[in-house]
């Protein structure tokens, strides 16, 4: 909003047109796609597409932005729910029964043999069950076992592969223990692509106007070698529309009291920095569009 008011200030100064895009539920993956879906690429079609992620915890100063390199920045992202069958009895007499419990349990140490011992060394994976949920109580075997979880990966071969692994495990598994499994992917989202010349440019905006002690890229920080961040971005739905570029701004470093990264319950940002974010905004924009 603040780079929006700027921008509309100097609007007869602009040497062409700038679209806002305000992405709404980003954590499920389904706001850029939607707002694709509605048009937000078109009418005009975009040159190239600027975001900006504030980030707590970052051992750099607050206001600190700092330019991804070019290439993948972000991994594809899938949730996904399993949900384990058996027939419920009495925990005395387990015998009449078919445990899920004890099944899904084995499901979920069983997939973690994916990484382990399916994938190379040089295929970058994560997978992570947070949820499990069975029974109401202790003294009785449930019907049902459901677990749920996300996928991250960074290229399209490796995502494949583990869905598909994900669900030949569960239902074979699950048979073992006389159940059955069924797997189901819901919301997602593809790798984060970074235009490499778009990076370029943004890098030397950014040292220009911040300067070169609260401008870096990625590979500066990381003494050249390749980093990538582990969290997923449905922006990445318009990075593979159009030539696109992730920002990550400093909102807070622990030495002043902003511990907790992102998603943590006690999570605080320095707000002081969101005037930095929207200059960010209107410089790019603005020298972009007279180049």
């Amino acid at each position: 909003l603040g780079a929006a008011k700027i921008l509309k200030a100097h609007e007869s100064e602009l040497d062409g047109m700038v679209k806002l895009m305000f992405q709404p539920a980003e954590e499920i993956f389904e706001g850029s796609k939607d707002m694709i879906a509605s048009g937000v690429l078109e009418n005009p079609r975009p040159d190239a597409a600027l975001m900006i992620h504030v980030a707590a915890g970052m051992p750099l100063p607050a206001g600190t932005v700092v330019v991804s390199a070019p290439g993948v920045s972000a991994p594809a992202a899938d949730y996904f729910t399993i949900r384990v069958h058996g027939k419920g009895c009495h925990g005395s007499a387990p015998q009449n029964g078919i445990d899920p419990l004890t099944a899904a349990a084995h499901i979920l140490v069983a997939l973690q043999e994916i990484h382990a011992r399916e994938l190379s060394a040089s295929d970058e994976a994560v997978l992570t069950i947070g949820t499990f949920h069975a029974g109401e109580a202790g003294n009785v075997i449930p019907d049902t076992a459901t677990m749920g979880g996300t996928i991250r990966t960074y290229d399209e071969k490796t995502r494949a592969y583990l869905k598909k692994r994900m669900t030949a495990i569960a239902k074979n598994v699950a048979e073992a223990f006389r159940a059955s499994a069924e797997v189901s992917f819901g919301s997602g989202c593809p790798t984060l692509v970074n235009d490499g010349a778009l990076s370029e440019k943004v890098t030397g905006y950014l040292k220009d106007l911040l300067g070169a002690d609260r401008a870096f890229t990625t590979a500066e920080l990381s003494g050249g070698k390749p980093a990538r961040g582990g969290g997923s971005e449905d922006f990445a739905y318009v990075s593979h529309e159009v030539p696109s570029l992730m920002l990550a701004l400093a909102a807070g470093e622990p030495s002043k009291g902003y511990v907790y990264p992102q998603h943590h319950p006690k999570v605080k940002f320095d707000e002081s920095v969101l005037s930095t974010g929207a200059a960010v905004f209107v410089d790019c924009a603005m020298r972009y569009l007279k180049e």
